[in-house]
Formats: structure tokens, sequence, C-alpha cells
């Protein structure tokens, strides 16, 4: 590998656009958008070859909780590779992802106490969803074979994924190969009508669910949800009331009950577990994204010991049927675990609630702006909604933004006109003042050019 200092960016970046194939990317755009030529990060801050900054305000897709070239992951990597690289985990077991199982399921109070691994979001839901459907099937349920998932909902971009994912440029595409799921009504929280409150939506949504359960009742599998906040499709919000009902109702009709955590979960709404605010557990949670830290892929489904049971069995044919090579890879789960010790060290919870607070009041003046709506916030996750009237400007908002932002040295990517912030949890006071004044001279820059 070249020394980055001896290549220019011109080159990295002609270099990736003959090779690459970027992700999530239309790569004509890149004709007038250029890539950013990452050489190196040091905590909130990724560097280019040239040696300027952008405070990574979306922790790179929402993965990374602790700063890039954390010291204290980095320590427990350069162990961990002296000791296993990787070994499958089939027939064979390792300290890392024996301990990293035992903590997370400690932190669920032991009600979801099975963990099974994968490397990326997307798998952990096909993962859920299969499990829930042959757990049904290995308990006599076989006609159990549908699913539910809410309007504007976002699981992952594989098949299964795809079929309970509800944003269109995702999934329409590929809708032949795709076997879909019913869709119910979302509760986010921005369609609360006159008079309404946040928990009266949440529960104008639960009794959409529910008359759906009742029409599909004996045929359903699973409810899958994104506990209090739905990311892709804008950071729509809602009141943990809604997950309450839920549980309620997936016990009544006799539905497992998904929570996806893949964005939510490792403290980002505020709790470790975003079911935590509803007082509820759900049958399977899917983590990903922060649980490494941000450092490797790894994802896994928690579960409880009932559904567990519903696979010990002899016939081999009654045994859960998924694997990949690097399933509980050891750097990875040891990447986890350092993420873990730091949550536990530093109360990063109660840390995040006071700068949280800091960040908010700093953004406050936005919700005064004549092109802002629904300023919102939960945990660690911060949105607007912009008011772009012109079409053609709309269409453009997300891509004019995030180059805008770049020349700001500050990395923003809108989702349509939902400018959001999800920066990892490390902070100080004149970062988050630099990053709210940034994303303020940003947006009126963009609305009023």
């Amino acid at each position: 590998m070249k020394d980055p200092t001896s290549v220019t960016s011109a080159d990295w970046i002609a270099r990736s656009l003959r090779s690459v194939w970027h992700p999530c990317t239309q790569m004509q755009h890149h004709e007038t958008v250029p890539l950013i030529p990452v050489s190196h990060g040091r905590g909130a801050w990724l560097v280019d070859v040239q040696g300027r900054r952008y405070l990574d305000a979306i922790s790179s897709w929402w993965v990374n909780l602790f700063g890039h070239a954390n010291p204290r992951i980095n320590a427990a990597l350069k162990d961990q590779l002296d000791r296993l690289e990787h070994a499958m985990l089939a027939g064979f077991t390792h300290e890392p992802v024996i301990e990293l199982s035992e903590r997370l399921s400690a932190l669920t109070g032991g009600v979801l106490g099975h963990c099974f691994y994968a490397s990326d979001g997307a798998s952990a839901v096909e993962i859920a969803l299969k499990m829930s459907f042959h757990a049904w099937r290995n308990a006599g349920q076989s006609q159990k074979q549908e699913f539910v998932c809410l309007s504007g909902s976002y699981h992952g971009e594989t098949i299964g994924a795809l079929a309970v994912t509800d944003v269109a440029l995702f999934r329409d595409a590929y809708g032949p190969l795709i076997q879909r799921a019913h869709v119910a009504a979302s509760p986010d929280a921005r369609q609360a009508q006159a008079g309404e409150t946040p928990a009266d939506v949440a529960r104008r949504a639960a009794r959409a669910l529910e008359a759906l359960l009742q029409e599909r009742a004996g045929k359903v599998a699973a409810v899958i949800v994104e506990p209090l906040v739905q990311c892709a499709t804008g950071m729509a919000m809602h009141d943990p009331l809604y997950l309450k009902e839920v549980r309620a109702l997936c016990d009544r009709y006799q539905v497992h009950l998904i929570a996806d955590e893949i964005a939510v979960g490792c403290g980002r709404t505020g709790t470790f577990f975003a079911c935590e605010q509803a007082g509820i557990w759900p049958d399977f949670v899917c983590l990903s994204k922060g649980i490494s830290g941000g450092y490797l892929p790894l994802s896994l489904v928690m579960t409880r010991e009932a559904i567990y049971q519903a696979f010990y069995d002899a016939d081999v044919t009654r045994g859960f049927l998924h694997s990949h090579s690097y399933t509980g890879n050891p750097l990875a789960c040891r990447a986890a675990l350092a993420t873990l010790d730091i949550f536990a060290q530093d109360d990063v919870l109660a840390r995040n609630r006071d700068w949280a607070a800091r960040l908010t009041a700093a953004l406050a003046p936005l919700a005064a702006h004549d092109k802002v709506r629904h300023l919102r916030q939960r945990g660690m996750i911060w949105a607007f909604d912009a008011v772009v009237d012109d079409p053609a400007a709309a269409a453009t908002f997300s891509r004019r933004f995030f180059a805008r932002a770049l020349e700001r040295e500050l990395l923003l990517r809108p989702i349509g006109r939902t400018v959001y912030l999800m920066p990892p949890y490390i902070l100080d006071d004149g970062e988050i003042e630099w990053l709210a004044s940034r994303t303020r001279e940003v947006f009126e820059e963009v609305v009023r050019p």
C-alpha cells in the first residue's frame, strides 16, 4: 500500500472511480460531486490526503460511536491479533464470542439469553425473519408465514430484508423478487393532527396494527419495528407508548416482535437498547452498526429461551439453518467488548444526556427558521425537515447540502429533505458549538442560495 502522503487527491479519486462501485450512489453524480479521499481519522474527524478535516457528524453511517482510531479499541484489537484472528464457529467457540454474548444478555436482565452472529444489519434481519418462521413451523404452526412492517420502514437491502422495507427507492427496483410484507401505519409523531400528542398518534397506529392482526389472525409470524426512530425514512420519531402497545398486541395475537435496533441501539436513543424506554423486551433484537464501535462488520440477533428451545432437537432439519464463514469473528467480537467496556467505564449514557442537552440548546434557533419544520431529538439523534418549494430544488436538496457541508469541513448527508445529526459520543464543548453553528450556516446557504 502506498504512503497516503505520496499520492495526490486526483490520483486516488481517478483510481477509485475506475475500480470501485460505491454503495447507495449514482456513480454519474461523481462527475460533479468529487469523492473525498480519506487518509486517516482521529476522534470525531476524518482527514483527507491534502490534510483537510471533516467533522464526522453522522458517525460514518451511524457506526462510529467513540471516534476514529480510538486508543482503547485499537489496543484491544492489537491484543486479539496476537491470540486468534478467526476460527469457524461451527463446532468451535472462543472467549470473545462467549463473553460478548453473556454481557449483552446481562444487559437485558437475561430475558434475551441467546445470540446468533452475522456480519451486517440486513443479515441480522434475514436471520430474525427466518428464525421466527422456522420457530413457528417447529411448533406446528407452519401457516404463520407472513410479516408486518411499518410504513416508511427500512430494514436492509437483501431480498428478505427488502420484503419488510417500505422505502420505494430501495424496494421497487427489485419488486419482482420480493415477497411483500403487510405494511401497517407508522406512529411518526409528525403525523399528529390538530390537538393530538405523539402518544395519540402512537395509539392510532396501534389500533390500525390491531385491525391488521385481526384480519390476518393465525397467519402472521412477526411484526418488525425500528424502536423510537425510523431512521432511513427521515428520522421519523415516535412515542415509546407505541412499543408497549405493539408488545401487548403481539402477545394477544401470538405474533413475534422483532426489534430492529441496528441503528437505534447501543445508546443512540438515550438507553442502550431503545426498547428499554417502553419498559418492554421483544422476542428478537437485531444489533449491528455501533456494536463494534464502527471498527469491523458485526451483527447479531438476540432471542429468548423459548425460541431457542423450539430448535433444540436431534433432528437436523429442526435446527436453525443459517451460517456464514465469519460468524462470530473474534476480532469483531473483541472490538464489541472494548466498546461495551467504554460504555461501562465512562458512564457513557449519563454523559451523553448532558452533552445532548447542550447540542439541543445550540440547535434551538433553527426551530424559528421559516424553512424548518419539526426540529426534533431523541437521545443522540437530531433532525429537522427543510421546506423547499421548488420541485427541482427539492429533488437535489440532499446532494447540494452534502456538497456545501463538505466545503465547510462538515460531513452531513441528509435523507431527502431531512437534515439529521448522529455524531459520535465524544464531542467536546467547542466541537458541539462548531457543529451546531456550521449546520445552521450550511442550511441557510442551501435554502437561500
